[in-house]
């Protein structure tokens, strides 16, 4: 019975026991919701009948799984283990999670008709996005679009944000999205901007935010550069012959670029090769001949030329009156005009019958072979590592062998013996760091081709790679044949401007102007920009060498300086910002360097002292060099006692300043002199600290020097604080250190776990042995009571008590501590007062007593009680001591012991 009677009370107390929690699945997932049971002791002393287990799952109101005595049914799309019933668990697994199977699902468990346990879980579905952005191609300085594609995420918001370089363009904003037949979201996200060309080669990025998870996807511009178009004429001798026009195309990117030829708006039937520029665009010159028909016709005549993203193509245009000279030439008889046509029919034939040939035999040795062209390294930066790679598939490239050439010189694998930090210039003969790999043959599944990918890692060097190109050629090993050749296309190397700082000088045409010069060099290509800017305004460089043109050095490599002059005035106030900045291809972001004018910081020395005898006058001298403008400001201060930290600071009257004296252009230097007696008590003090302050236009913050004419001594410190208490519950903790210069700083703190800061009182004297002595006494009650109560040293007095504080900073080892009763004191000083007078107390004279030099502030400490009410926190008592000749702060403990917390709680 009283088994029974024990059961029944614990499965009462489980009853209550109602649990919630949220479960978050990723689509097609599986996902358990929790649902465990902890048998009582009874139950589990016995075996477990599984029998008497009666579990059940329901959500949004229907069953979806049970277990009991009719039988087990379980819905399809959900999973369980029968077999953890015994050991309390009843989760239930939801297989490939979708949107339809949201919702709030209940677990119930009981065991023998007593409910044991009921939870409830809240099942949802959380999907992340999945970027993409369009590909495509945006004109230099045009208004351009990019979107970025967030699909398949649940539940909406998601948060969008574009970068570049890591660095945040657009801040993020929400977009809730549009709902897709499936039941999940999508959304786009826009950035539009104006593309420079210091975007070329720059890394962007779309940060979608979506419920704490962040993805980012990376890419970069495609940048059109449209050309610059001009359109001529093949100059001919006769208006029957046809006419040969060209069109010179400048200055564009990328390469693919394709020319249509317009008559009066019509466009004409078609003809190639474009070159590269120094600075890493194109250029390309396409002929047309018009037929006498056509050149007969006249009229305008257009060159349009279409490149990608550009809607409207870029054109020349011209006429065939200006173009054509009309020059009237001999005019051939018709048996020399069919002996003529005879020629080049016959010419026309054996050049296509040798072509054929050729084509013929080239096609049938590639023909089992499939080679890619060389693909080049996006950038190519002087001395780092780029890479060129081919691919070649085929079901025999396991005999394919390659070789590979620059220009038409063999390249062989020097990574063993060349320097990966060689120099920009090679010597005589040196050919550079290359290092050859091959990987495969890779088999490709079902098809039976083999793959091998060939590739090349190389140093680019400017003298050598510079409008250089790869070769690869494709052979069989064993056979001296070339099967295919690839050729790649020309590549620009780039080489980061190294950006001077900003020089200032005098322009010698006119004093009042002063020019402001920066020098970028060992950059390329030469295309490089300078942009000047005075207080957020851009300025324009001057006209008279403004920039100079890039001229290359021995190595290769560029260098160019740009100019901008502004008044005198403006830049010796120190106060104007002007600063550059400087954009090139090769660097990511543009290189800034600034000036706050004319001016230039000072350099101040240590202070060097020295005593002049029979006077023992102490002389101290400062030197400040290399400063301007010349206007510059000395002060000289005497810390008290040598305590730097304090920086309880005094002006010294009597320094002087020798200068400032100019030591080159615009460079002045000055000598700042201190002459002073010690006195005596600076003598006893054995001297203190002084400083040196130097102000000028161009510091932010003056530069201080220090001085000192003694050493810094660490103090003696005891093992332990000195504890003393009374009777009416006050302890008097004290401490002794001996020596040390200069002072030492005490910070005294009290409390429980944690600690509150303490009011301190400290006397110093000389002791027998001569060395300083400082006594440092902090007096504390303890108390549980609520914090709202007063000020208990005001309170004590009241009470007609005080603590005798001589003593206890005195003589802290006394026992006990005295209390004075000032109703006796008033009898024997025969003080005279009626019965309210004696009750009350003067406030002004427990003023005097608080502030007099004998006064010891009681500190009150309220500590915090124990979980159950009948117990508190021990105290602890710390003070922390500081020294300049300590590297880190010392630290002595007091801490109560159990036996005094033990009998503190018993007291009613």
């Amino acid at each position: 019975m009283r088994c029974k009677v024990l059961i029944c009370v614990v499965l009462l107390t489980l009853i209550k026991h109602v649990s919630q929690s949220e479960i978050q699945a990723s689509p097609n997932t599986n996902a358990t919701l929790p649902c465990n049971v902890t048998f009582p002791l009874s139950v589990k002393g016995d075996k477990i009948d599984k029998s008497l287990i009666k579990v059940s799952w329901i959500s949004n109101g229907s069953d979806i799984a049970s277990f009991g005595e009719a039988a087990t049914q379980i819905k399809e799309g959900f999973s369980w283990d029968a077999t953890d019933f015994i050991n309390g668990d009843f989760s239930l697994t939801v297989l490939r999670a979708g949107l339809n199977l949201q919702g709030q699902y209940e677990c119930t468990v009981s065991y023998n008709s007593t409910m044991l346990h009921s939870s409830n879980v809240t099942f949802s579905i959380l999907a992340s996005p999945t970027l993409s952005i369009p590909q495509q191609w945006v004109v230099l300085e045009t208004e351009s679009h990019f979107t970025c594609h967030a699909d398949g995420f649940y539940p909406p918001p998601v948060s969008f944000s574009w970068t570049r370089d890591g660095q945040v363009i657009q801040p993020p904003y929400h977009i809730e999205g549009e709902q897709t037949p499936d039941g999940y979201y999508m959304a786009v996200g826009n950035l539009t901007f104006y593309p420079s060309r210091e975007d070329q080669n720059v890394t962007f990025g779309c940060k979608v935010s979506h419920y704490g998870s962040y993805q980012e996807l990376d890419f970069q511009l495609n940048i059109t550069y449209l050309p610059s178009v001009r359109l001529a004429a093949v100059l001919s001798h006769s208006n029957n012959i046809p006419l040969t026009l060209y069109c010179d195309v400048e200055s564009f990117y990328p390469e693919e670029v394709s020319v249509s030829w317009l008559q009066n708006s019509t466009v004409l039937p078609e003809p190639p090769a474009t070159e590269v520029n120094p600075d890493g665009t194109y250029r390309t010159r396409h002929y047309y001949t018009l037929s006498p028909e056509q050149r007969e016709q006249g009229g305008k005549v257009e060159c349009a030329v279409n490149q990608p993203g550009v809607v409207h193509p870029v054109s020349g245009s011209a006429y065939l009156e200006k173009l054509d000279p009309q020059v009237e030439a001999p005019v051939l008889t018709k048996s020399a005009k069919a002996s003529v046509a005879l020629m080049c029919i016959s010419l026309v034939l054996v050049v296509l019958l040798c072509f054929g040939v050729s084509w013929r035999r080239r096609d049938e040795k590639k023909k089992s072979l499939n080679v890619s062209g060389i693909i080049l390294p996006p950038r190519v930066i002087v001395g780092q590592k780029g890479r060129v790679t081919i691919s070649i598939e085929g079901r025999r490239v396991d005999r394919v062998q390659t070789a590979w050439f620059l220009n038409d010189t063999p390249i062989s694998d020097t990574s063993l013996t060349a320097s990966e930090k060689g120099p920009l210039l090679p010597s005589r003969g040196e050919t550079g760091y290359y290092k050859l790999h091959t990987l495969g043959p890779l088999y490709s599944s079902g098809s039976g081709t083999q793959q091998l990918i060939s590739s090349l890692t190389f140093i680019p060097q400017i003298s050598i790679h510079k409008g250089a190109v790869f070769k690869c050629q494709v052979s069989y090993m064993g056979k001296d044949k070339i099967v295919v050749e690839r050729v790649s296309e020309k590549f620009t190397i780039l080489s980061a401007p190294e950006v001077s700082e900003i020089q200032l000088a005098e322009t010698p045409s006119d004093s009042d102007v002063i020019s402001m010069t920066v020098l970028a060099s060992h950059f390329h290509p030469d295309v490089i920009t300078f942009r000047w800017f005075c207080q957020g305004s851009e300025l324009s460089p001057v006209a008279s060498q403004a920039s100079s043109s890039p001229r290359p050095n021995s190595e290769g490599v560029f260098s160019a300086f740009s100019q901008c002059k502004l008044p005198r005035s403006e830049l010796e106030k120190g106060g104007t910002k002007v600063w550059v900045s400087v954009h090139h291809i090769a660097l990511k972001q543009p290189v800034t360097r600034e000036t706050r004018g004319f001016i230039k910081r000072p350099c101040v020395s240590e202070i060097v002292g020295s005593t002049s005898s029979p006077e023992k006058t102490l002389i101290l001298g400062c030197e400040i060099t290399d400063f301007y403008p010349p206007n510059v400001s000395v002060t000289w201060l005497k810390l008290r006692g040598g305590e730097q930290d304090d920086r309880e600071e005094e002006v010294i009257v009597g320094g002087e300043m020798w200068g400032p004296i100019q030591t080159q252009p615009r460079l002045y230097r000055a000598t700042a002199t201190l002459k002073r007696r010690p006195t005596n008590q600076e003598k006893k003090e054995r001297g203190g600290g002084i400083i040196c302050r130097v102000e000028h236009c161009s510091l932010h913050e003056p530069i201080e020097k220090h001085w000192r004419n003694v050493d810094v001594v660490a103090p003696s410190i005891p093992p332990l604080i000195s504890v003393c208490w009374s009777s009416e519950g006050v302890g008097v903790f004290s401490l002794m250190l001996k020596g040390g210069h200069p002072k030492v700083k005490l910070l005294w703190a009290a409390g429980g776990p944690t600690l509150s800061p303490l009011v301190s009182n400290e006397t110093e004297e000389i002791g027998d042995d001569g060395q300083r002595e400082l006594k440092s006494v902090c007096a504390l009650e303890r108390s549980t009571s609520l914090p709202s109560q007063t000020n208990k040293p005001l309170e004590r007095l009241k009470n007609g008590h005080a603590i005798k504080t001589k003593a206890a900073v005195t003589d802290p080892d006394t026992e006990g501590i005295e209390y004075i009763d000032e109703k006796v004191d008033e009898e024997n000083n025969n003080i005279d007062r009626d019965e309210e007078t004696k009750s009350e107390v003067d406030e002004d004279s427990v003023k005097e007593r608080e502030q007099g030099p004998g006064a010891l502030h009681i500190n009150r400490i309220n500590l915090t009680k124990g979980p159950r009410g009948n117990e508190r926190a021990r105290l602890r008592v710390s003070v922390e001591i500081t020294h300049p000749a300590l590297k880190l702060p010392v630290y002595r403990t007091w801490t109560e012991p159990n036996e005094e917390i033990s009998s503190s709680t018993l007291k009613p």
